[in-house]
């Protein structure tokens, strides 16, 4: 069967069903997978020396015959492995524990290469734990195939050189995986054809395709380890940036919008009759929306803002704009918890005004006891119950639920909904033409992942938070002092000082991670241990909605003193009195998700506090929890997160749009500048990228595959 890189994995020669199953947990699923899958680091065995010449503390490798194998057992009963490789010059002991198996597969009289570490063992001169790899006859790889991949020094693919090293699993090891890499680099590398233009090659000294793959699993030397890995890093941040602007080409040259015009006497009334003043950001940003809503092509804006910096009001803006042309508006939620916080939120700005603000958390339809009376709709019928507004979770995707004559979606935490579910929210609007998107999201985005990620996007950001809005007091609490900040806090409640938050990551105990805190088990310690006088209430995600609604109208209701739940009250929860917000095992959090959940006190009058309790002693952990201490600013702390942690321990699964990426790293903002240029270059002279066929078939394949897969 001749391979081709569509070639599904299981029909490489000795991969089979079960390796393929394997090999499936890595993202490996066709040929091209395997010869894009990158080694994440190299051994350095390309230090050939005669035997006689090493010397211990060296990596090195050395070749000859296996003189002597036997395996022996330590002191301590420990089995190990002893043999004797000998070349013209000279003899070395080598030692492997718990491989007894390797006196089968090197006997003696085997002409070897190995490579390891030379070390001392007793009084004498070793080399310990060595890759080994045999040289004689036909070149035959481990595994037992042939290797005909023509690299230098053909005969070694795991010594003698810069040897990759890749993520492993259960049964595929990086040697397993270089002997099948080697011999598809063979049959297939041909198949890559160079898809960028020679004038970008060129400006950026970028290396050749096919000879990037072949030097990042085989490099000559570091060098072209890393020229390679830079082209690579270059391709999947090309392919980002081209997907965003293409994206915006089409929407802007195929889709149509009704213009909504809100005459600016009318938003100087609505915001003066506002119980609070707009920050500079929000003037800023709902200037850019009605700019946009004005336009006879769809808005399609981002709106980033730190946790309570007001992203609601400005929604709620345009959509008085919107109700104000005789349009409906509807917001989706990503949780019943952050609907009912909307609705509660608009109803009382828009009550004044006779707009109706529906709420829709069922798929049996509208909540009648949420919701305002209004005149229908123009055009409407009298006799239907209609709203100008309908905010709701996914259930507003239900059958039961139609929409009449949208003008405006809000989709607020975009990320955690599906690009089909977008979609289908849009094709529900019932409108001739395509309704104007604002997109919200909480979740603070390092600049650099937004222009790579979201660059189909217009951006805005609220970086201010609204006057007199207090920065809650942080502090990382180590384990000593567990029971004095316990009494700090019932002293605080006592006092009638607010009432407090107890976060703890996982609902019920976890046999795997004993250690950490889970809600059920510590709502019934602290309810009868820590504070028997005080008013506990338990809520997590498992619940039914009735209790989850409960749980949280006694707690907002003043009833409860202490709410012990799990970080599903991450966003959607405003409750002003809501003073102490406690964290347990805080180190399991990135720093924007404890931003967030620090986000839900300090929104009253009241000093408010954020306590992180950790159990880990590691310095870079305690320094990096710290940085909540000193950086109240979340886009801030996601940049600090974003070079300690990365973006998968960021934004959590890939349900949160981020693309895993293989061989970029959206730290490295130098190349994602030089992307923008590149992308900008080839847009600017051809925008449907009709004079680089190869490259516009290959963004297309990888963006229909990006979708798939969302």
């Amino acid at each position: 069967m001749e391979l081709k890189l569509d070639t599904p994995i299981r029909y490489v020669p000795g991969v089979g069903p079960v390796m393929a199953g394997r090999l499936d947990t890595l993202g490996i699923r066709t040929v091209k997978d395997l010869l894009f899958y990158p080694p994440f680091r190299y051994d350095d065995f390309s230090l050939i020396s005669p035997i006689a010449r090493v010397q211990p503390g060296e990596t090195v490798t050395v070749g000859g015959e296996i003189t002597a194998f036997r395996n022996a057992f330590t002191k301590s009963g420990k089995k190990l492995q002893q043999a004797q490789l000998t070349d013209e010059t000279g003899s070395i002991d080598v030692i492997w524990f718990n491989q007894p198996f390797l006196v089968r597969t090197l006997p003696v009289g085997t002409q070897a290469r190995l490579a390891g570490k030379i070390d001392w063992f007793g009084h004498k001169i070793v080399m310990t734990s060595p890759v080994y790899e045999k040289t004689e006859g036909s070149h035959t790889s481990m595994d037992g195939s042939m290797r005909s991949f023509s690299i230098s020094q053909t005969e070694s693919l795991h010594t003698s050189r810069l040897v990759p090293i890749y993520p492993e699993t259960v049964g595929v090891t990086s040697k397993w995986l270089r002997g099948r890499i080697a011999f598809i680099l063979e049959q297939c590398i041909t198949q890559l054809f160079e898809y960028l233009p020679d004038s970008i090659l060129s400006t950026y000294r970028l290396m050749a395709i096919q000879k990037s793959i072949e030097q990042i699993h085989y490099p000559t030397d570091t060098t072209t380890a890393a020229a390679a890995r830079h082209r690579l890093a270059f391709d999947e941040f090309l392919f980002l940036v081209l997907t965003a602007l293409e994206q915006k080409r089409i929407w802007e040259t195929t889709q149509q919008a009704d213009s909504i015009l809100l005459p600016s006497e009318e938003l100087v009334s609505f915001i003066s009759s506002l119980a609070f003043q707009l920050t500079g950001d929000q003037k800023q940003t709902v200037a850019e929306i009605l700019n946009d809503l004005a336009k006879p092509f769809p808005m399609n804006r981002l709106l980033e803002g730190d946790v309570g910096s007001g992203k609601t009001v400005v929604a709620a803006i345009a959509m008085y704009a919107t109700f104000r042309r005789g349009y409906q508006s509807v917001l989706m939620a990503p949780t019943q918890i952050l609907a009912e916080q909307h609705y509660n939120t608009i109803s009382q700005l828009f009550k004044p005004l006779g707009v109706g603000v529906g709420l829709v958390v069922s798929k049996r339809g509208l909540d009648s006891r949420r919701s305002l009376p209004r005149t229908p709709l123009r055009g409407g019928n009298d006799k239907e119950e209609k709203f100008d507004i309908l905010v709701g979770t996914h259930a507003l995707l239900s059958e039961s639920i139609n929409f009449d004559n949208v003008g405006l979606i809000v989709i607020d935490e975009q990320q955690r909904f599906g690009v089909n579910q977008r979609l289908l929210i849009r094709e529900k609007a019932q409108t001739a033409k395509t309704p104007h998107l604002l997109t919200m999201t909480a979740t603070p985005i390092p600049r650099t992942v937004a222009l790579t990620v979201y660059g189909n996007l217009s951006l805005s950001v609220l970086h201010q938070m609204p006057i007199g809005r207090k920065r809650v007091k942080t502090w990382v609490v180590p384990k000593e002092k567990r029971e004095a900040a316990y009494s700090w806090i019932k002293k605080q409640l006592k006092g009638n000082h607010g009432q407090t938050f107890i976060i703890c990551p996982l609902i019920e105990e976890s046999e795997t991670l004993q250690t950490v805190k889970a809600a059920t088990k510590e709502y019934d310690t602290l309810k009868k241990q820590i504070f028997p006088d005080l008013h506990l209430a338990l809520l997590h995600g498992r619940m039914k909605a009735a209790e989850k609604t409960k749980a949280l109208d006694t707690f907002r209701s003043g009833k409860v003193d202490i709410l012990v739940t799990t970080p599903v009250v991450e966003v959607g929860i405003d409750i002003p009195n809501a003073t102490i917000m406690l964290i347990e095992a805080a180190d399991r959090f990135g720093l924007s998700q404890l931003h967030q959940l620090r986000g839900r006190v300090g929104r009253g009058v009241l000093d408010s506090y954020c306590l992180l309790f950790t159990e880990s002693e590691d310095d870079a952990t305690i320094k990096r929890l710290k940085a909540l201490e000193t950086i109240h600013n979340g886009p801030e702390l996601a940049e600090v997160d974003l070079k300690l942690r990365g973006p998968g321990e960021l934004f959590g699964t890939k349900q949160h749009g981020v693309p895993i990426l293989k061989f970029a790293s959206f730290r490295d903002t130098g190349l994602i500048r030089e992307v923008q240029s590149a992308a900008g270059e080839i847009f600017k002279s051809d925008p449907t990228l009709s004079h680089f066929p190869l490259l516009r078939e290959k963004l297309k394949r990888d963006t229909i595959v990006q979708v798939s897969q969302d």
